[in-house]
C-alpha cells in the first residue's frame, strides 16, 4: 500500500481537479481567430478548386451536368409521365432552379460531414480554427453554383422569360442557402467523427429530405393548413423564395420569414455545438 508520508508530493487522482473547458466566450473567439487567419480560407479554397477544375476528365463540365441530366430525368418522369404541375414555369426551367440549389446544398453537406477526418493529417500536426476547414468547402461549393447558375441565364433566355427588380433578393436568398449548409454540414462534421456509421445514413436522409422539399414538385400541393408545419424545414423558404425571385412569381414572405429564423437558430446551435466539441475532436480522430 502507497502511502504520503513526509515531503512526497501528493499523490495524483485518475481525474485532473482541474478541467480547462470552453468558456461562453468560445464562440466568440473561435470567429475571431477565423477571421485572423482569413489568409488561409482563400489558400485553402484555391487550392480545392484548383484540384476540382484542373484534375478532373470533365472539369467545369461536371458541375453543370449534374443538376442538368438530373433535369431532364425528373421532367421526363415527373412532367411528361407523372403531370406533376409547376405553377406555370416551363418545367425544364422548374426543376433545374431548385435541383441547382439541392445540388450545392446536399454535395456541400457530404463533404463537410467527412472534412474533418479527411483533413485528420493537418488537425492533428496543426492548430488553426477548425471552422475554417468548413468554411472553404462552403466557397468552393459557392463556385461550383456560380458556375452552374450560367446554364440556368441561358435557359431563361431560351424559354423568352424576363428578368425582374425581384432578382435583387436573390444574394440574400444564397446567402442564407450558405448559412444554413454550414450550420447542417458542422452538426454532420461532429456527428461522423464521433459516430462512423454516420457516412452511411447520412445519404438515405439526404434523400428523404430531397422529396421531403419542393425540389420536383412546388409549394402549392403541399395543403394549406400544413405549408405552416411545412416551412419548418428551411430548405423551403429559400428554394420557393429563389424561383419566385428568378421568374417573377409573388413571394411567400411567411414562408421565407420562417425559413430565415430557423437558419439562423440552427446556424447559431450548431457553431456553439462545433466550438465546444474541438476540446475531444483530436483524441477521436
Amino acid at each position: 500500500m502507497v502511502t504520503n508520508k513526509g515531503h512526497w508530493p501528493p499523490l495524483l487522482k485518475e481525474e485532473p481537479l482541474i478541467k480547462i473547458r470552453p468558456s461562453s466566450l468560445a464562440v466568440s473567439l473561435a470567429l475571431k481567430e477565423t477571421w485572423a487567419r482569413r489568409e488561409l480560407l482563400y489558400f485553402l479554397i484555391w487550392r480545392d478548386l484548383k484540384v476540382r477544375y484542373r484534375q478532373t476528365a470533365l472539369g467545369v463540365a461536371w458541375v453543370v451536368l449534374q443538376p442538368l441530366l438530373t433535369a431532364l430525368v425528373f421532367t421526363v418522369f415527373i412532367n411528361r409521365l407523372a403531370h406533376v404541375r409547376s405553377d406555370g414555369i416551363p418545367y425544364p426551367l422548374f426543376a433545374y432552379a431548385g435541383l441547382l440549389t439541392w445540388t450545392f446544398f446536399s454535395n456541400a453537406i457530404s463533404t463537410c460531414s467527412y472534412s474533418l477526418i479527411s483533413n485528420s493529417y493537418i488537425i492533428t500536426k496543426v492548430y488553426f480554427p477548425r471552422l475554417i476547414i468548413l468554411l472553404a468547402i462552403i466557397g468552393v461549393r459557392l463556385v461550383d453554383l456560380l458556375v452552374a447558375a450560367s446554364v440556368l441565364v441561358l435557359l431563361l433566355f431560351c424559354y423568352g422569360i424576363s428578368v425582374s427588380w425581384s432578382l435583387l433578393v436573390l444574394p440574400a436568398l444564397v446567402g442564407e442557402l450558405a448559412f444554413l449548409t454550414l450550420g447542417i454540414g458542422l452538426w454532420f462534421s461532429v456527428l461522423t467523427v464521433r459516430y462512423r456509421d454516420v457516412g452511411t445514413i447520412m445519404p438515405v436522409l439526404i434523400q428523404l429530405w430531397m422529396f421531403a422539399s419542393p425540389i420536383i414538385y412546388p409549394a402549392s400541393l403541399v395543403p394549406e393548413r400544413w405549408r405552416s408545419l411545412y416551412a419548418l424545414n428551411p430548405i423551403v423558404g429559400i428554394i420557393e423564395g429563389m424561383r419566385a425571385a428568378l421568374f417573377g412569381l409573388p413571394f411567400d414572405w411567411r414562408s421565407i420569414i420562417i425559413s430565415l429564423i430557423v437558419t439562423l437558430l440552427s446556424l447559431a446551435y450548431f457553431v456553439s455545438t462545433f466550438c465546444r466539441a474541438e476540446e475531444n475532436l483530436i483524441e477521436s480522430l
